[in-house]
């Protein structure tokens, strides 16, 4: 009689089970979770967010298990070029015809922009880690989008602001001529302008511009306090070489308004030392950044950028909210993604508003002398942790997608 028991026991048992695997795989109509990482695999932001990113994502998918609601987690990867076009026609093919759910990592607000208008057309999340312009929550802002490691607000907010507060009044421009460096721009005058300050004038240099000289000379012309970088990545690191070669560093401040980890290992510290600068995440802030750091330079073979944090951290919290919801209807985990806070390594005190926005605190540093470094990676000396809700603009009526 036990043994019947028994039996019919586990046959209910296995029934219950094969319900719910049923349920999972009809909650994931494909059978699988699927994401898609474009990032510049080997142009000026490779570094930041190349192959590093897909590594970051890696890491995320490993580190939830590989499986979500029973359904196995994979990963696509692309080289976006940085061209708009290639990207979204990338996008296209894997949202339309390849089943990818999301797409992360879009180091270039251009290329996020081309991104996000094919999800959005096909309600499909897209998690902007890389991007800086705040566009993507104001102007374009549309219910799928995530911005969530930085924006040019925040960047500004943090550099710009201190500096001007101080009595560096006139400054001076060397943007990147695309999106992203004329958001910098913008905001970045906006608030010279609020706090007393004045923009004495500015040129635009292509992305990619190896040879700064012509621009330097001219900001050494415009008797400027302040010399802005509003671009990245190599381009920072070429513009401060040639600011350093006219002797501009010893006669004006420099104010490189998007550093990351990687450039400013690649700065000389007799030059760039004492730079204040803005940064989401800085890989030696306490133990738990310090600990996933560990794991990604093992695997990636360097420093983490705050990029290559904001992807596993979003990541992360994508698959969270699909486990939660029981399924990768994108309206459902969006929803679920704003009702729920990030928390981990990188999300501190964060909340993901509904237009989209990912705000948490920023960090206020300074890159340290070389007498002060105590390994290759001791960059910054952490001044200040900005609160979120200082660093980053309010949201708009008509982006409060809740």
């Amino acid at each position: 009689m036990k043994t019947v028991r028994k039996s019919i026991a586990s046959a209910i048992t296995t029934g219950v089970i094969a319900t719910a695997l049923s349920m999972n795989s009809f909650a994931v109509a494909d059978g699988k979770v699927k994401l898609g990482i474009l990032a510049d695999m080997g142009g000026t932001y490779a570094d930041i967010c190349g192959k590093g990113c897909v590594t970051a994502a890696e890491m995320a998918i490993e580190d939830f298990g590989g499986k979500v609601l029973g359904n196995k987690i994979e990963l696509v990867s692309a080289d976006s070029q940085l061209k708009p076009d290639i990207a979204s026609s990338i996008a296209r093919k894997w949202v339309e015809n390849e089943g990818v759910d999301t797409i992360g990592g879009l180091v270039s607000s251009a290329v996020s922009g081309a991104v996000s208008k094919v999800n959005v057309d096909n309600k499909k999340i897209t998690l902007i880690s890389g991007s800086a312009s705040n566009t993507f929550t104001t102007k374009t802002c549309n219910p799928y989008n995530v911005h969530w490691t930085y924006n040019v607000v925040a960047l500004a907010n943090g550099t710009v602001k201190p500096m001007v507060e101080s009595g560096k009044k006139n400054w001076f421009f060397i943007t990147a001529d695309y999106s992203f460096g004329h958001a910098l721009e913008s905001v970045a005058s906006k608030v010279i302008k609020e706090k007393g300050g004045k923009v004495v004038g500015h040129v635009r240099a292509p992305l990619g511009t190896t040879d700064f000289s012509s621009y330097v000379l001219q900001a050494q012309a415009s008797g400027a306090d302040v010399v802005a970088l509003a671009n990245a990545g190599n381009d920072t690191v070429n513009a401060l070489k040639a600011a350093t070669e006219f002797g501009l560093t010893e006669q004006m401040d420099i104010a490189g308004l998007l550093v990351f980890t990687q450039n400013a290992q690649a700065m000389d510290p007799a030059v760039a030392s004492g730079m204040r600068l803005t940064t989401g995440f800085y890989w030696d802030i306490d133990d738990k950044a310090r600990d996933w750091s560990q794991r990604f330079e093992q695997r990636h073979g360097g420093i983490p950028s705050m990029i290559h944090a904001g992807v596993y951290s979003a990541t992360t919290h994508y698959l969270n909210s699909v486990k939660a919801v029981g399924s990768d209807d994108s309206d459902k985990v969006i929803k679920h993604m704003k009702q729920t806070k990030p928390d981990d390594f990188f999300s501190r005190n964060a909340q993901l508003r509904a237009d989209g926005r990912m705000v948490h605190d920023m960090l206020y540093v300074e890159i340290k002398k070389q007498s002060e470094r105590k390994n290759k990676g001791d960059i910054y000396n952490v001044i200040k942790v900005i609160p979120g809700e200082e660093a980053y603009n309010p949201i708009q009526a008509s982006c409060n997608f809740s």
